[in-house]
């Protein structure tokens, strides 16, 4: 598709996650480029920096990484008890090796025990909860991912099937029934990105414009499935939160 795009030829390339990103880059040094949300463009070598991108790419960081890991945390706050923690995520995205990185190192901190669970297809979510089941893990955290967001009700479902804890990195599954996330405002960031647009239409240079953090973080909580899993928010967690679903 990115190919097709440059050969049409397009005036500027809008990309969604790290493949699109990469794909865009790979085939194109002359059209512009805007990363709408890119997990940590750094790790996968698409900008030189984030300061100075430089070349034809810009965009906004969705701070994937460092999330990762905060979510186990919020996992271990929400029910102390937990001992092995499960990370579901498409491995062969190039974002998520320092996703799980992330996620073993937090474990580890905090004395879980930590597996991934690589998932290419919907297939493979199925077996994975199969799995999850089975071997009794206490608690899942969901990596972003075009497949986890494209199934997203379908992974909600089989959390609450299994009844094991998950944290997720959009809003978008709590609001369909998960438990709770903690990630950026994904429609922050396309709001965002369209003001780079904007820029580069009138004139700026992509690899002249610095890419972008995430300025808004949101912890969304279900409190109707907390209760489907005999969990009791902590009051510290709760009050943190910038919304709950009751």
């Amino acid at each position: 598709l990115a190919t097709e795009l440059v050969h049409l030829p397009v005036d500027l390339i809008v990309t969604r996650g790290t493949p699109a990103a990469k794909a865009a880059k790979a085939v194109t040094e002359m059209i512009p480029i805007v990363m709408a949300a890119i997990a940590e463009p750094l790790d996968v070598g698409v900008v030189a920096s984030l300061a100075h991108p430089g070349g034809n790419v810009t965009g906004l960081s969705a701070f994937a990484t460092e999330l990762a890991g905060k979510r186990v945390e919020l996992l271990k706050e929400a029910r102390p008890s937990i001992a092995r923690v499960g990370f579901l995520q498409n491995m062969g995205n190039p974002a998520s090796p320092p996703q799980w990185e992330a996620v073993q190192a937090v474990a580890k901190a905090l004395g879980l025990s930590a597996e991934p669970f690589d998932v290419r297809n919907t297939n493979d979510i199925a077996n994975a909860f199969v799995r999850i089941g089975n071997d009794r893990f206490d608690a899942l955290s969901v990596g972003i991912d075009a497949l986890t967001q494209a199934n997203a009700k379908t992974i909600v479902s089989l959390a609450g099937e299994h009844k094991v804890l998950t944290a997720y990195p959009a809003r978008e599954f709590v609001d369909v029934g998960g438990l709770l996330s903690y990630g950026p405002s994904y429609p922050d960031l396309y709001y965002r990105a369209a003001g780079m647009i904007d820029k580069i239409f009138k004139g700026a240079k992509p690899g002249d414009l610095p890419v972008e953090q995430p300025t808004k973080l949101e912890l969304v909580i279900n409190l109707k499935t907390a209760k489907t899993l005999a969990l009791e928010i902590p009051p510290n967690l709760l009050a943190r939160a910038n919304e709950v679903i009751e």
